[in-house]
C-alpha cells in the first residue's frame, strides 16, 4: 500500500492507489482510493474489512522502479495482492494535479520492531522516490491482522499531533490576547492562528470514520475521547477570545468563508462550533446598551446561504445560528425597538420582555423559512449591518456556483422587498450593478440586478436616480436597461419625476467652482446630469405606470424642458447629440398629455427644426406658448398656477426669468382681458426694476399696451411710481423703455390722479436730462415738456419745478447733438409759456445763446426775481463738468445772473462764486479762460461794491425792487463754428454801479 505526503504539509495535493487481492480460486477488487495518507488509511482499513472480514491475511507489497506500473505484493495464505501505482509518465507535472502522486510517507511508527528494518528501508526509500520523482512504490509485507493495528496507531498518533497543534495555538493566542499591542494588530495575528488551527482540525475525518477504526470498543472510547478534545480546545478558544471582546465575533464570519470556499472540510461540525458561540455572546450580550460587533451583517449573510443546504444537519445548524445571531443583533435596538425594553421588579433587577423575534419568527427560522428568515433579519438588523448583509450577498452574484447565485438572488429580493429602506449603500450598489451588467452576466444575474435596481427605487428613489444621472451622456443600452427597471415601480413614480425636476435645475455643462461643492461621484468636474436627465424622460414618460404622474408633474416637465432647451442652445456642447433630448423629451411629453396636435402644429411652424439654434430660444419660447394657448390645452390652470408660483420664487438664473414671462404673458393675453387681475399686475409691477434688463423691457412692454385702461386699474399709483423707478437703471434700453410706456400711460391717464403724481414725475426726469446718451437726454427733455403742456391747468404746482428746470434747459442749449438743443428749445417755449415771457419766442427767432441766456435772466429778474440765487446756486455745479460747452454756457449764466441778482448776495456768497471760477482760470480750453477771467472780474467788481451796512443792505434791495432796469450783453459770445469776442464795455461798468 503507498500512502500520500504529510497532510499538514501538502493538504491539497491528491492521487490514488488501486489494490487487487487475488485469493486461491478467486480474486477480490478492494477498489480505488485516495492517495492522501488520513483518507489513504481510512480507505484501505474499511475497504478491506468490508471486503474480508476477519480472516487472516499477510500482505508483501514488492517494491518497484519508478517507471513500473504495478507491483506484486506477496501471497496471503499463498494468493497475491496487486496494488497498481501510476508511472512516471502518468505522473508527468503537465498531467492534470489529480493525476499526480505526491510521493510516499513514512511507515515506521505503526509497525512491530522486528519489521522496523524493512519499514525504515521501504519509507526512506520512497522518501528519496518523491524528491526525485512524482511517482514511486514500496513493499511491505505483514498480516492483515498487524496492518489494522498500524492504522488505529497511525490515526491515534495523528489525532495526538492535532492536539499538540491546538494547544500550542491556543497558547500563543492566549498570549497575544493577554499582551498590550495595537488591537488590529493583534486581531491580524490571532485571525491567521486561528486559520492554521481551522485548517488542522477540520480536516479531520468523521467522528464515525474514526470510531469505525478501533478494533473494539475501548479503541474506539480513545479515539472518540481524543477527537472531541481536539474540537473543545478549538472551541474554548473560540470563546474565549469572544467572551473578552464581542468585536472578534469576526472570527466566525471568517470560518464560514473558508469553509465556503473548500467542501472538504467538516462543514457540519464547523456549523456546530459557529451556533454554540453565537448561543454563548446572545446570552452574553442581555443587557447591553450597544454590541459592537460590526461582522454580524456579513455572517448573517454566509449562514442565510447555508439554510438552502441539501443536507438537513447542515440547514438545521444554519437555522440555529441565525436566530442567536438575531437576538444579538436586537441588543443593539433595545432602547429604540418598542417591546424590548426593561422593566424593573420589586428587588431592582431588570428582566427581558419577550421579543418579537422570539415569539413570531423563530419556528419558521428554525425551519428554514426564506421570507420569515428575510423579514427577520431586515426588521433585527440595524442600517449599517443590513446594507453588509444586502452587500454580502449581492456580490455572490458573481459566483460561478448557480446554485448559491440562485439563493443569493431568492435572499436578496426577498430582504429588500420589505427592508430596501433600511440599505445605507445604495449608490454604491447601483454603481456596481452598472459595472456588472456593463460587462458579461448571466441571465438569471441580469434580471436579479434589475430587479435589485426596482426595488432600491421604491424606497430611496432620489439616490438611485442621482446616480444613474451621473453617467456619461448619451446612455449605453446599459443604462437605459437600469432607467426601464427604475420606472417599472409605479408607486415612486412621483417621487422619480421629483428628483429629474430637481436635476433639471442644474445648468448642462456648468463647471463647479469648488470641489467643497461637488457632491457627485463622477471625475468630470462639468455638470452633464441635466442633459442625462432630459435623455431619461424620453425614456420614463412614455411608461404607462408614470401616466398619471406626468399629468400631475405636466407644467413643472413642461418648463424644466423649456429651461434646458434655452441652455442647450445657449451652450457650446462638445457633441451635437447633446442639444437634442431636451428637445425631444419636449415632444414625448406633448404626446403623453394627449397634445398630439400641439405637437403638429409646432412642426408645421418649423420650431422642432430649428430649437436648438443659438438666437432662437426667446422667439421659441413664445411660439410653444402661444401654440398651447390656441389649441386651448387641458392643463392650463395647473400651468398657470405654476407659472405665478415660480414668477412670485423668483427664478434661479437671468434665462429662466425671460421665459417665465414670455410664457406667463401669452398665456395671460390669450385667456384674459386687459388689464390682467391684480395679482398678475403685482408680478408686472414688480419685474419692472427687475435684475435682468430683458424681464423689466418685456414687463414695460407689456404695462405699454395696458394704456387704454390703465385708469381700470386699481393700483394705477403704485404702477406708475414703479416706472418712475426705472429711470435710474443702468442699462440703457430700460430706460428707453420706461419713457416711452411712461409717456403712453400718462396720455391716457385720468386727469385728476395725473395732477396728484406729476410733480414726482417732473422731478424724475432731472437725472435723465444730464444722461450720457444723447438719446435718453433728448427724450427726458421733451417728456418733462409735454407733461408741462399736459398740465397747464396746474401751473401754480409746477412754477418750482418749472425753475428748477431751467439751468440744465439753458446750458443744454450748448449741445454738440442736435437733437438735444432741439429738444431744449422745445421745452423752454413750452416753459415760456407757462410763465408767460412775452418776449422769449423773440430771441429764439434768431437765435445767439447770449441773447437767449439774457432774454430768460431779465423775465426771471422780473418775474421771479428771488429765485436767482438758486439759480446760481445750481450754475456753480455745471462748472466741474468735464463737458466744455457745459463750462462755457455755465460761466455765461453765472454771470448775467450775478450781475442781475447782485443786490441779493452776500459776502460770502461771492467768495464761493469766485473761488468756483478761480479754478477755470487756468482751463485746458482758451475760450473757458477767456470766458472765466471776464467773469472773474464781473464778480470782483461785485464784491467792491458790497457794503457791510445792513441798512444800506435793506435799502438797495428796496432800491432795486422798485426800480427795474434791464441789463445788457456782458461777453458778446458767439455759438461755436462761429466768430466771438470778447470785450468788456463800458456799458457793462455802467450797469453796475448804482
Amino acid at each position: 500500500m503507498a500512502l500520500g505526503n504529510d497532510y499538514r504539509t501538502e493538504s491539497k495535493t491528491r492521487g490514488f492507489i488501486e489494490v487487487t487481492l487475488e485469493l486461491k480460486n478467486e480474486s477480490v477488487s478492494i477498489g480505488k482510493g485516495p492517495w492522501l495518507h488520513s483518507e489513504a488509511v481510512m480507505w484501505f482499513w474499511s475497504s478491506i474489512k468490508g471486503k474480508l472480514g476477519d480472516r487472516k491475511t499477510k500482505t508483501t507489497v514488492e517494491k518497484g522502479k519508478n517507471s513500473s506500473k504495478a507491483f506484486d505484493v506477496s501471497e496471503l495464505w499463498g494468493r497475491k495482492v496487486q496494488t497498481h501505482v501510476p508511472s512516471s509518465s502518468e505522473c508527468s507535472p503537465n498531467m492534470a494535479p489529480s493525476c499526480r502522486a505526491p510521493g510516499i510517507s513514512h511507515f515506521d511508527k505503526g509497525v512491530e520492531k522486528e519489521k522496523c528494518s524493512e519499514m525504515e528501508s521501504s519509507s526512506s526509500e520512497t522518501l528519496e522516490g518523491k524528491k526525485s520523482a512524482q511517482c514511486c512504490s514500496a513493499i511491505l509485507m505483514m498480516n492483515l491482522s498487524e496492518v489494522l493495528v498500524y492504522v488505529w496507531e497511525y490515526t491515534a498518533t495523528t489525532l495526538w499531533d492535532t492536539l499538540a497543534t491546538i494547544f500550542n495555538h491556543q497558547a500563543l493566542i492566549l498570549a497575544v490576547n493577554s499582551s498590550f499591542v495595537d488591537p488590529l494588530l493583534q486581531f491580524e495575528t490571532q485571525l491567521n492562528i486561528i486559520e492554521s488551527s481551522f485548517k488542522v482540525v477540520f480536516a479531520m475525518p468523521t467522528l464515525k470514520q474514526v470510531r469505525d477504526i478501533g478494533n473494539n470498543e475501548c479503541e474506539e472510547l480513545d479515539l472518540e475521547e481524543l477527537y472531541q478534545i481536539i474540537l473543545n480546545i478549538f472551541e474554548d478558544t473560540l470563546l474565549i477570545l469572544v467572551s473578552k471582546d464581542l468585536y472578534k465575533l469576526q472570527i466566525l464570519k471568517e470560518m464560514a468563508v473558508w469553509m465556503s470556499q473548500d467542501n472538504s472540510y467538516l462543514q457540519h461540525r464547523v456549523l456546530v462550533i459557529i451556533c454554540r458561540v453565537l448561543n454563548f455572546a446572545s446570552r452574553k450580550v442581555k443587557g447591553y446598551g450597544s454590541v459592537d460587533a460590526p461582522c454580524l451583517g456579513d455572517l448573517a449573510a454566509e449562514l442565510s446561504l447555508l439554510c438552502s443546504h441539501t443536507d438537513g444537519s447542515i440547514t438545521q445548524q444554519a437555522s440555529f445560528g441565525i436566530y442567536h445571531l438575531l437576538c444579538i443583533a436586537s441588543c443593539e435596538n433595545v432602547n429604540i425597538a418598542e417591546g424590548k425594553v426593561t422593566k424593573c421588579d420589586k428587588t431592582g433587577s431588570y428582566s427581558w420582555l419577550p421579543s418579537l423575534l422570539d415569539t413570531e419568527y423563530l419556528p419558521d427560522i428554525l425551519r428554514g423559512d426564506k421570507t420569515k428568515i428575510a423579514q427577520s433579519i431586515g426588521q433585527t438588523l440595524v442600517p449599517s449591518l443590513l446594507t453588509d448583509f444586502v452587500w454580502n450577498l449581492f456580490m455572490r452574484l458573481n459566483s460561478p456556483n448557480l446554485v448559491m447565485v440562485k439563493e443569493a438572488a431568492t435572499m436578496l429580493k426577498l430582504t429588500l422587498e420589505f427592508h430596501a429602506n433600511k440599505v445605507t449603500m445604495v449608490s454604491k450598489i447601483v454603481n456596481t450593478i452598472y459595472e456588472q451588467l456593463s460587462g458579461n452576466s448571466t441571465h438569471i444575474m441580469k434580471q436579479t440586478m434589475l430587479k435589485v435596481i426596482t426595488l432600491l427605487t421604491r424606497t430611496s428613489p432620489k439616490k438611485v436616480i442621482f446616480q444613474l444621472m451621473d453617467y456619461p451622456v448619451p446612455a449605453d443600452n446599459t443604462l437605459i436597461l437600469m432607467w426601464h427597471a427604475a420606472g417599472n415601480e409605479s408607486s415612486v413614480a412621483p417621487y422619480v419625476l421629483k428628483t429629474i425636476l430637481l436635476i433639471l435645475k442644474g445648468k448642462p455643462g456648468e463647471i463647479q467652482d469648488s470641489a467643497l461643492e461637488r457632491r457627485r461621484s463622477s471625475l468630470d468636474a462639468t455638470n452633464m446630469m441635466p442633459v442625462a436627465a432630459s435623455q431619461a424622460l424620453c425614456t420614463l414618460l412614455p411608461v404607462g405606470s408614470y401616466k398619471k404622474a406626468v399629468a400631475q408633474f405636466f407644467p413643472q416637465l413642461l418648463m424644466a424642458l423649456m429651461f434646458q432647451l434655452c441652455y442647450s442652445s445657449n451652450t457650446q456642447m462638445d457633441s451635437e447629440h447633446n442639444l437634442i433630448y431636451a428637445r425631444d423629451a419636449l415632444r414625448v411629453l406633448l404626446n403623453c398629455s394627449g397634445l398630439q396636435q400641439v405637437d403638429l402644429s409646432l412642426k408645421r411652424k418649423n420650431f422642432w427644426k430649428q430649437a436648438s439654434e443659438a438666437l432662437f430660444h426667446l422667439h421659441g419660447t413664445y411660439l410653444v406658448a402661444k401654440t398651447l394657448a390656441e389649441h386651448n390645452f387641458p392643463q392650463f390652470p395647473e400651468t398657470l398656477h405654476y407659472l405665478y408660483k415660480l414668477s412670485v420664487e423668483g427664478p434661479r438664473r437671468t434665462e429662466e426669468g425671460v421665459i417665465t414671462v414670455i410664457f406667463l404673458t401669452e398665456l395671460l393675453n390669450k385667456f384674459f382681458r386687459d388689464p390682467f387681475p391684480e395679482e398678475f399686475m403685482v408680478l408686472f409691477r414688480n419685474w419692472v426694476n427687475d435684475s435682468n434688463p430683458e424681464v423689466s423691457k418685456l414687463s414695460l412692454q407689456k404695462i405699454a399696451t395696458m394704456a387704454p385702461v390703465i385708469n381700470q386699474i386699481e393700483s394705477v399709483c403704485s404702477l406708475v411710481l414703479s416706472i418712475l423707478d426705472a429711470f435710474y437703471s443702468k442699462d440703457k434700453t430700460v430706460v428707453i423703455r420706461a419713457l416711452f410706456t411712461l409717456r403712453r400711460l400718462l396720455n391716457k391717464l385720468d386727469r385728476v390722479t395725473y395732477s396728484s403724481l406729476c410733480t414726482r414725475i417732473a422731478t424724475s426726469y432731472f437725472p435723465l436730462m444730464d444722461h450720457t446718451d444723447a438719446g435718453i437726454q433728448s427724450m427726458a427733455i421733451r417728456h418733462f415738456g409735454e407733461l408741462l403742456r399736459d398740465m397747464n391747468q396746474y401751473t401754480w404746482m409746477l412754477n418750482a419745478v418749472v425753475l428748477e428746470s431751467l439751468v440744465p434747459l439753458i446750458l443744454f442749449l450748448e449741445d454738440t447733438e442736435t437733437r438735444v438743443v432741439m429738444a431744449c428749445k422745445h421745452t423752454l417755449a413750452i416753459c415760456a409759456l407757462e410763465l408767460k415771457w412775452s418776449t422769449f419766442s423773440q430771441s429764439m427767432e434768431h437765435y445767439n445763446f447770449e441773447m437767449v441766456v439774457l432774454n430768460i435772466c431779465n423775465n426771471i429778474f422780473i418775474s421771479h426775481g428771488s429765485y436767482i440765487t438758486d439759480l446760481i446756486s445750481d450754475s456753480l455745479g455745471f462748472l466741474r463738468s468735464s463737458r466744455v460747452y457745459l463750462r462755457r454756457a455755465a460761466l455765461i449764466l453765472l454771470g448775467y445772473l450775478a450781475t442781475l441778482g447782485r443786490h441779493l448776495l452776500l459776502r460770502d456768497d461771492i467768495e464761493v462764486m469766485l473761488e468756483a471760477v478761480e479754478r477755470l482760470l487756468q482751463d485746458e480750453d482758451p475760450l473757458v479762460e477767456q470766458l472765466a477771467k471776464t467773469t472773474y472780474e464781473l464778480f470782483k467788481k461785485i464784491a467792491r461794491k458790497l457794503t457791510s451796512s445792513v441798512i444800506k443792505q435793506s435799502f438797495r434791495r428796496l432800491f432795486n425792487f422798485i426800480y427795474i432796469k434791464k441789463v445788457k450783453l456782458l461777453y458778446n459770445y458767439n455759438s461755436p463754428g462761429s466768430t466771438m469776442e470778447i470785450k468788456e464795455t463800458d456799458t457793462c461798468e455802467e450797469e453796475i454801479e448804482e
